[in-house]
């Protein structure tokens, strides 16, 4: 007898193998595992158990209704013989009324079969209809085909044929049997229900324990299949960390992802970049080559970026209240300088060329014995960098309005500064002492730009100053100091000192200087520190007041002697424990600095070859900035870059703080650059060399002046607009081969005037076969200037004798047009 594996056999029913294990055990069947075999019999035995059998359970049902139908039928047809055969008529009509109760039930689904009488037909039709929906809601809860099969199977030996049916229901009448043999008839037939409703529910239970089984295993199935699916992490295992830094050189790299240098070269020129084996690469691109030979990268931080808070403990207790530290910005002319010297009751304004603010001004004022720092910010728009440097080291800002004048750009642009830097706004409604100052007019274009005021419903403070008579600063102060109480301010004087440069000049007496404000801890006589780049030691400290101090406390703004270079504005100025650590960071951070500079290479694409090709057609202004402060020079780039078109491009070669030298004027001289001085002068021998070699050197003291000479510069180098004028138009009539001059062309101008040596087009059959100059004019054999309408002349090409009667001589004039940066941008959209 063939035998079978359970293994096979539960592949076969999509079951599992511990469940044919148990089944076979219960059956007393020995098995070990699901290798074990078993017999046919006992193969047949579980596939009866848990195959599905769907299809033949319909079929039959279906056979099963149609048998149940047909002798209920049968049936039925039986007991109307047997009612219309009966003779009294009081009988018949109780037969007629038991048949038709007898009938009620199997006509709810047979009544188009069984119209055999009138009365049985009409009986059935109205049970069909009354009970159709009842009987199509109970249809599948009951299930009366199944109930129908099994009472066919139990009544069909007593039911026989229809002769013999017919002879027992005559015996029956004879004997006066009928209404009992009819009770028994309906007793036995409800006990045949209950037991096909038995079987037919325990039939039920055992499809729905196969069905449970069924489903168990295949549930077993699905979470024992997950197991080995995670299978994601090895290939995250996989992924090595490296650890690369900035500007790493390419050799290293290569040694880091443990691979040649050419495979990187080779990635890079992919990538379009030409790349050599010592040549620096930034993270940016070192992490898509590592992450290209599948490698994760961790950036290491520089030393020099060392960060003292984290070095250091910063106690809460330890804090105590600073000064608040107060900018005041606005539009340019608005009083924002004289405000504050009556503030401080001495005057700056007049120090200042033009009565405009050059550079940032720091400043300290005691109210109530309490210090208030003052940041003055320039109001002009080429010193927006500036303002934003005073914008981020402040906490309260106090915009000046004039009431005369009311919102203006910079007021904008001040407004944004501020809430880019998240500080609180306090509103200062200047010279209200002038007949024409409308505040509520100010308030008004303020609250639509987002600052309401406190009267108004809004937060923003207002208050009317007049910094010329002095009215309205006293309130203006005590509100400052109540603000600066809402904000608590705290700094932690024990920590080493970290400051902020506001702005850098060279003295020539002092070297270069830094006007620092003190953000944390105390800075002493004495420290060595690291400002940007550079390293020193603090060989004095000036406060605002022009004298020297042993020691800067917070908020303080004091000008710091002891650089080696005239720091950035902006740079952080950190104290560190020693010199020689001052000395390894600067070293650090300059070696970064000129790595930075070696990596600065451009990407080749086709789009900058393409470029490269076109350059020619570019101009650029070359520009070499010196100035009194670093402030200037940023203020020069910044307008600068305003006034640049597609163009005219604007490069600053050189900028640095200091006088013109001769070094200068030299690299002016390769360059091909204009020197521009802005508070400075050239040297005696600067100004010798500038001269002998024709380089422009421009020196200013007010921006404005700088800006304008900038912006004819670049409207110079901008190429004219060509404008072409048609002068007149003549015809030729006759040709003339004159010996020894060529070929001369009689024509006759039928409309303005030709002129000599102007230039023209000679159009045959409306097409233009040339564009040149008129070399000869001629009228009865002098030369002539020009021919006007009506008048006959000789004229020649110059280098172009092929002209034939018909042809049109068109002359013209081009007029260029000087293009200036405002034509320029107008045309370019």
């Amino acid at each position: 007898m063939p035998k079978i594996r359970i293994n096979k056999l539960a592949l076969e029913l999509d079951i599992q193998n511990d469940i044919i294990i148990d089944e076979l055990k219960k059956k007393d069947i020995p098995v070990k595992n699901h290798m074990s075999s078993i017999d046919e019999e006992a193969a047949n035995y579980i596939r009866e158990l848990f195959a599905p059998k769907p299809e033949k359970t319909a079929k039959g049902k279906a056979t099963a209704k149609s048998k149940a139908k047909a002798k209920t039928v049968t049936k039925a047809k039986a007991k109307a013989k047997t009612t219309a055969k009966a003779a009294p008529k009081p009988a018949a009509k109780s037969t007629a009324k038991a048949t038709a109760k007898a009938k009620k039930a199997p006509e709810k689904k047979d009544a188009p079969q069984k119209e055999e009488g009138a009365a049985a037909a009409e009986a059935a039709a109205e049970t069909v209809k009354a009970e159709k929906g009842s009987a199509a809601k109970d249809a599948p809860k009951t299930k009366p085909a199944s109930k129908a099969k099994a009472a066919s199977k139990r009544s069909k030996p007593e039911t026989g044929k229809p002769g013999e049916k017919s002879a027992a229901q005559k015996a029956s009448r004879k004997l006066g049997l009928k209404i009992v043999k009819k009770e028994e008839q309906e007793a036995k037939e409800a006990q045949e229900r209950a037991e096909a409703e038995k079987a037919e529910q325990e039939k039920k239970e055992k499809e729905a324990k196969k069905e449970k089984a069924r489903k168990d295993s295949q549930a077993a199935k699905k979470a024992a299949t997950p197991a080995p699916a995670p299978k994601p992490e090895p290939e995250e295992e996989t992924f090595e960390v490296v650890k690369l830094s900035d500007n790493m050189a390419l050799r290293d790299v290569a040694e880091a992802l443990k691979c040649s240098p050419n495979e990187i070269i080779k990635d890079l020129m992919l990538m379009g970049i030409m790349a050599t084996i010592n040549q620096n690469l930034d993270i940016e691109i070192a992490s898509r080559i590592a992450d290209k030979h599948g490698f994760e990268v961790e950036v290491i931080t520089p030393e020099s970026e060392l960060d003292f808070e984290e070095s250091e403990d910063d106690n809460e207790n330890d804090r105590i209240s600073r000064p608040p530290i107060v900018t005041i910005m606005g539009h340019v002319d608005h009083g924002k300088t004289s405000l504050l010297d009556a503030i401080r009751k001495t005057s700056v304004t007049d120090t200042e060329h033009g009565g405009i603010t050059q550079h940032i001004g720091a400043y300290q004022v005691k109210v109530h014995g309490q210090s208030l720092t003052f940041l003055d910010t320039p109001g002009h728009e080429a010193f927006t960098a500036m303002r934003a440097r005073g914008a981020q080291v402040t906490d309260i800002v106090v915009l000046v309005v004039a009431a005369d004048d009311g919102m203006k750009p910079q007021t904008k642009e001040a407004i944004d500064h501020a809430r880019a830097a998240n500080v609180p706004i306090l509103v200062a409604i200047n010279k209200i002492d002038k007949p024409d100052a409308k505040p509520d007019e100010v308030k008004k274009q303020l609250a639509d730009y987002g600052l309401l005021p406190e009267d108004w419903g809004g937060q923003t403070i207002f208050t009317p100053v007049s910094a010329k008579q002095g009215t309205g600063l006293d309130h203006l102060l005590e509100l400052l100091l109540l603000q600066a109480e809402i904000l608590e301010l705290k700094a932690n004087p024990k920590l080493r000192c970290r400051a902020v440069v506001i702005e850098s000049h060279l003295d020539r007496g002092r070297g270069p200087v830094a006007t620092v404000i003190i953000e944390k801890g105390l800075l002493k006589v004495g420290d060595p520190f690291i400002v940007g780049n550079y390293f020193g030691k603090v060989r004095a400290l000036t406060n605002d007041q022009g004298r020297n101090i042993s020691e800067a406390t917070l908020a303080m703004p004091v000008e710091v002697i002891g650089l080696p270079d005239v720091p950035e504005p902006g740079d952080r100025m950190m104290v560190v424990s020693d010199e020689r650590r001052a000395r390894q960071l600067s070293s650090t951070r300059l070696q970064r600095e000129r790595e930075q500079q070696l990596s600065q290479k451009p990407r080749i694409t086709m789009e900058d070859l393409h470029q490269q090709i076109e350059d020619g057609q570019i101009q650029e202004l070359n520009l070499i900035i010196k100035a009194d402060v670093q402030g200037s020079i940023e203020a020069v780039k910044e307008a600068a870059a305003k006034l640049e078109t597609k163009q005219v491009r604007v490069k600053i070669i050189h900028g640095a703080v200091g006088g013109i030298t001769e070094s200068d004027i030299l690299l002016a001289t390769a360059s091909n650059a204009f020197v521009i001085g802005f508070n400075v002068r050239p040297t005696e021998k600067a100004k010798a060399l500038a001269e002998r070699e024709k380089v422009d050197v421009r020196l200013y003291s007010i921006i404005y002046d700088a800006i304008k000479d900038m912006k004819q510069a670049m409207e110079g180098l901008l190429a004219p607009t060509l404008k072409e004028h048609i002068t007149g138009r003549v015809e030729i009539r006759e040709i003339f081969n004159i010996p020894k001059l060529g070929t001369v062309a009689g024509c006759a101008v039928v409309q303005g005037k030709v002129e000599r040596n102007s230039r023209a087009r000679l159009i045959r059959d409306s097409v233009v076969i040339h564009d040149g100059k008129i070399g000869s004019l001629r009228r009865f054999k002098d030369d002539v200037k020009e021919v006007a309408s009506g008048y006959e002349c000789g004229l020649m090409f110059e280098k172009y004798p092929d002209v034939k009667p018909g042809d049109v001589v068109e002359p013209y004039t081009v007029e260029e047009i000087v293009t200036t940066l405002e034509t320029h941008a107008s045309n370019a959209s």
